[in-house]
């Protein structure tokens, strides 16, 4: 039994501009996964690269037999580097490890064993050391827990899973970082694993305080998605309802300023207009909302009789 032959897990790694990092990387994974008892293969995706790193792989991939190469003509951002690599990859277990050397492949038995054993779907690395952006995820693992009640501490790590668990999660741009959220959210089991991050060998860091903004809003839209997407007139119709309520108030009470009192109050009117007029576009949006979801949930119910 070769790895090649019969892969078990299946490793997922997004490359942008990794050339110098990727020699040391695949070889480190020959090396700890060669004798870890089960079957693997490695799938590098090249995402956009300007360096070498397609070269590279091409060297690599005539002197490993267990890696596979998936390429994007442009830069489309770990999400979508996930899903080639998934597309393409045979594991029963995938993994997904950047390939900065950061982590090293020494780690990924621990991450699979539980896996493998029975006793979890998920397994999340909780990071040991200290590191730069440890106060944003340090931001963004408090949020994930307070919103998603997820108890892992750390969210935005490597992880491995089942391969069914990516079939119900959307990878939308950069919702990687939701994947495991979502998934719990679908009853999956989580457990976690310390897996030690080590300083950066070569190469740049991809990630900028650009991408904050962009994750909270995500964020957001995740824990929206989940509390109400299947009934979003919960959110819709109540907040539609308390703003016609506070309309018709508010005109009851004009009405008897103006005829009980003489007295006219034009913002008052411009009030009861706009509370009046914001609940009927709301209940709208909660009506069609209610529209869409039963088209997913219909196309979810179909999806899994084919399976």
């Amino acid at each position: 039994m070769t790895p090649a032959r019969l892969p078990e897990v299946s490793l997922l790694i997004p490359a942008k501009d990794e050339a110098e990092n990727l020699p040391e990387f695949v070889r480190l994974c020959e090396e700890a996964l060669g004798k870890a008892g089960f079957g693997f293969e490695v799938v590098v995706v090249n995402d956009g690269s300007r360096d070498r790193t397609a070269e590279v792989l091409e060297e690599l991939q005539a002197r490993y037999p267990f890696l596979r190469v998936v390429t994007h003509r442009r830069q489309r951002g770990i999400a979508d580097a996930l899903r080639s690599a998934m597309d393409e990859a045979h594991g029963e277990v995938n993994v997904f490890y950047p390939a900065d050397l950061q982590y090293l492949p020494e780690d990924i038995p621990a991450l699979v064993t539980p896996i493998l054993a029975g006793e979890a779907d998920i397994v999340t690395g909780t990071k040991q050391g200290k590191y730069e952006k440890a106060f944003v995820s340090g931001i963004y693992n408090g949020l994930c827990r307070l919103l998603f009640g997820v108890e892992a501490t750390d969210l935005n790590s490597v992880k491995a899973w089942r391969r069914e668990v990516m079939a119900g999660v959307p990878m939308r741009p950069d919702w990687h970082r939701y994947m495991v959220v979502i998934a719990v959210a679908d009853g999956f089991r989580l457990t976690s694993r310390p897996v030690p991050l080590y300083p950066r060998r070569a190469g740049v860091s991809k990630f900028t305080w650009k991408r904050i903004p962009g994750g909270v809003l995500d964020l957001i839209s995740v824990w929206f998605q989940l509390r109400f997407g299947r009934k979003p007139m919960l959110f819709f119709g109540l907040a539609g309802a308390a703003l016609f309520v506070v309309g018709f108030l508010g005109g009851v009470a004009a009405l008897v300023l103006r005829f009980g009192y003489g007295i006219g109050f034009r913002p008052l009117l411009n009030l009861v207009e706009t509370m009046v007029i914001s609940g009927i576009v709301l209940f709208g949006f909660g009506f069609l909302g209610e529209m869409v979801a039963g088209l997913r949930e219909e196309f979810r119910e179909e999806m899994r009789r084919r399976k």
